[in-house]
């Protein structure tokens, strides 16, 4: 089920959410971009969800319940929620991913230079605020890439990673469409603050939202 976006706002004052999971970003062949959220630990319980930008610019959650699409569409930007169960299952290397109209299937490869680097920073240091703002410095390298930010007034977010994989295959469809083969997530993804890297990846992350006392 469909529905246009609204603005639900981000949380109740003063409330700090943790998200613990992982974020995969794929781009295609047709210019769609797909970002998996799959967090088996969260304040709502283990769910998934999938955020999609066209190439014209259109932008549509598949949340697995109402709830969750309320959250999540009073967290980033959307042009379009969608209430869908989203399921993946992963297999060694390989995810496959199932969202209403979506079919996603990729594999990942081993972690390189930068993912080894993440792997070796102490979980519990990588989640704080105050390492956030350090890494943010470097991440901002990359086009679109940032650790900490706003994507609504009165909240604050920011990203722990702790494991990067690339992406080496991939095969998309929506709604029994073909959406051609991997490519880079160019350009950046407009859900929020940042976008995912340009190279395709799977991202261990802690992902945390605070919402300012008013």
């Amino acid at each position: 089920m469909g529905s246009r976006a609204a603005g639900y706002g981000c949380g109740v004052g003063g409330e700090r959410l943790v998200f613990d999971g992982w974020i995969a970003a794929v781009g295609t062949g047709s210019g769609t971009r797909v970002i998996v959220g799959h967090w088996p630990r969260s304040p709502f319980g283990p769910f998934s969800d999938v955020m999609l930008e066209r190439a014209d610019g259109w932008r549509t959650l598949l949340a697995p319940t109402a709830r969750t699409a309320e959250y999540i569409a009073g967290t980033y930007h959307f042009d379009e929620v969608r209430t869908d169960p989203v399921r993946v299952r992963i297999r060694d290397s390989a995810w496959d991913v199932a969202a209403g109209p979506l079919d996603l299937g990729f594999r990942v490869g081993h972690q390189g230079a930068l993912g080894l680097a993440l792997r070796a920073v102490p979980w519990p240091l990588a989640r704080r605020p105050l390492w956030a703002a350090v890494t943010d410095v470097p991440a901002r390298l990359m086009s679109g890439v940032r650790t900490r930010g706003s994507s609504r007034p009165g909240c604050r977010q920011w990203y722990a990673a702790g494991g990067l994989w690339p992406i080496v295959t991939a095969r998309t469809s929506f709604d029994g469409t073909d959406l051609g083969a991997l490519a880079p997530v160019i350009p950046p993804v407009r859900f929020g603050f940042a976008s995912a890297p340009a190279s395709p990846a799977l991202v261990r992350v802690l992902s945390t939202v605070e919402r300012a006392v008013t």
